[in-house]
């Protein structure tokens, strides 16, 4: 499943600060102690290589972001674990969950206990769907039964495959905590799933703060 991510929230610049940008505003919160300069928006570019080169990370937490996230729920308990954000979830409590996938067959990487590779095995990856197709009409089943007979949407949840049942996340962080995320979580060690959530979370970023990306991008290859 492709990763579903869209930008739901950004700081935006006022008129006073001379900026057109969010990316523009981080370096005019840069120069605070600088007002002479700090509205010269054509050397933004350098000054923010320099400050990500300099890992002077102070400036990136004055612009926020807030991205919204539908992933399965045992991703998103991986996301919620990143303390630096702000978060709201769909609630299973007062909404009852109604979206529902399979998940696709991966083998265990026998170097690595934090990888898994593809399996080119069209048996496996067949009954894989199918059972868990199975396993998620059951799930459904009981799952109505129990709300049809009064059950709490609380006490009823517990029946549900938390690697199947889908959720919406809205985190809020600063442009310093998705730079971190996206580094940490696009990186080898995480699960294919949360990568491709991290990575779409930068292509994101990179389309609101060019500078910033490219400057973060460029001094990780030095």
């Amino acid at each position: 499943m492709e990763p579903q991510v869209s930008l739901v929230g950004l700081t935006q610049p006022s008129a006073i600060t001379g900026a057109h940008s969010a990316n523009e505003l981080v370096a005019y919160a840069a120069r605070v102690s600088n007002p002479e300069n700090q509205m010269n928006n054509e050397t933004a570019p350098k000054l923010l290589a320099y400050l990500i080169k300099h890992e002077h990370w102070s400036p990136f937490e004055i612009v926020s972001v807030t991205m919204e996230i539908k992933t399965t729920r045992d991703i998103g308990r991986q996301i919620l674990r990143h303390r630096s954000f702000s978060f709201q979830e769909f609630s299973q409590r007062y909404a009852v969950s109604e979206d529902f996938i399979p998940r696709e067959a991966r083998l265990q990487d026998p170097k690595n206990r934090q990888n898994s590779i593809p399996s080119e095995s069209y048996e496996i990856n067949e009954f894989w769907r199918m059972k868990q197709k199975e396993f998620i009409e059951k799930s459904k089943e009981l799952y109505k039964w129990a709300l049809d007979k009064g059950i709490a949407k609380e006490q009823a949840r517990a029946v549900l495959p938390e690697g199947n049942t889908m959720t919406t996340i809205y985190m809020a962080g600063t442009l310093r905590s998705w730079i971190h995320y996206c580094k940490l979580r696009g990186g080898h060690g995480t699960q294919l799933e949360h990568t491709e959530i991290a990575n779409r979370c930068w292509d994101i970023i990179e389309t609101h703060f060019p500078d910033v990306v490219k400057a973060v991008d460029s001094n990780k290859d030095e």
